[in-house]
């Protein structure tokens, strides 16, 4: 197959990442125009062999960092920041792109690693330092819904570590209302099945009647959730979970500031 039927689907979604990381439509379309012009010149630096997809923003990220002005990072006063493309350009160069492969275009751990020329424990470390740089930018308080003590303590460590602050912790339906009118969080991570039986699905509908927040569900039950028969939920972490998942999707989240579906 040729160079240009490997590369031609996955081209839209290039240009979408070449965007983000770039901050601009003009600048990000040009990028990826010089990308393909290099390697119609050398297509032998294209791995045919390997998947067309990665092969492509492999080459991209290459080309983007061969630019020394590229990997320097920009420093911003917090109050400055706005909207997503300028608070994409606070964070440290590489920890974007990571971030930015992982987020919004789903790459695997392995595939992030190979696009970037780097292993799986330092692309861990990348994604570990974006989420800590969002959360110099939208720190905010966070409400735990989990009836599991020691789950609930590992989750509060790992919010804390991003550099969150944890102001209310709820076993119960009722307990989680009570928080919420109590102090109103800015990020929701809820349990499905609760201490007394209740329902932490049930408790967040409750909120986001009367509140906008963006929710992550942690649970051991992701099929009564994704169901196909409503909404569904944005963020959805299924238990026994790697900490690293959770601190990349609070940080997605918080950075893209989308409502979980009730």
């Amino acid at each position: 197959m040729s160079l240009v039927a490997n590369t031609a689907p996955h081209l839209p979604y290039l240009r979408r990442f070449a965007r983000a990381l770039t901050g601009g439509q003009k600048s990000g379309d040009a990028y990826v125009v010089s990308v393909l012009e290099a390697l119609v010149e050398a297509p032998e630096s294209f791995n045919a062999d390997n998947d067309p997809r990665v092969e492509l923003f492999k080459a991209f990220c290459q080309y983007w960092n061969s630019v020394p002005v590229n990997l320097a990072r920009t420093e911003y006063d917090p109050d400055e920041l706005q909207g997503t493309a300028r608070r994409l350009e606070a964070i440290t160069p590489l920890a974007r792109q990571a971030f930015l492969l992982m987020a919004v275009e789903d790459f695997s751990a392995s595939e992030i690693a190979y696009v970037l020329g780097k292993s799986e424990s330092e692309v861990a470390g990348l994604i570990d330092q974006a989420g800590r740089e969002i959360a110099q930018q939208v720190a905010t308080d966070v409400l735990i819904i989990e009836d599991e003590p020691l789950i609930a303590m590992d989750i509060e460590t790992l919010v804390k570590s991003l550099g969150h602050r944890v102001t209310g912790l709820a076993r119960t339906h009722a307990e989680a209302i009570e928080a919420v009118e109590a102090h109103r969080p800015g990020l929701v991570l809820a349990d499905i099945q609760l201490a007394d039986g209740s329902s932490g699905l049930e408790a967040v509908n409750e909120m986001l009647q009367s509140i906008s927040v963006p929710v992550v569900f942690i649970t051991a039950y992701p099929e009564r959730l994704l169901t196909g028969e409503r909404p569904e939920p944005a963020f959805l972490i299924t238990k026994p979970f790697q900490p690293e998942t959770v601190k990349a999707v609070i940080s997605q989240a918080l950075f893209f500031e989308r409502r979980a579906g009730r």
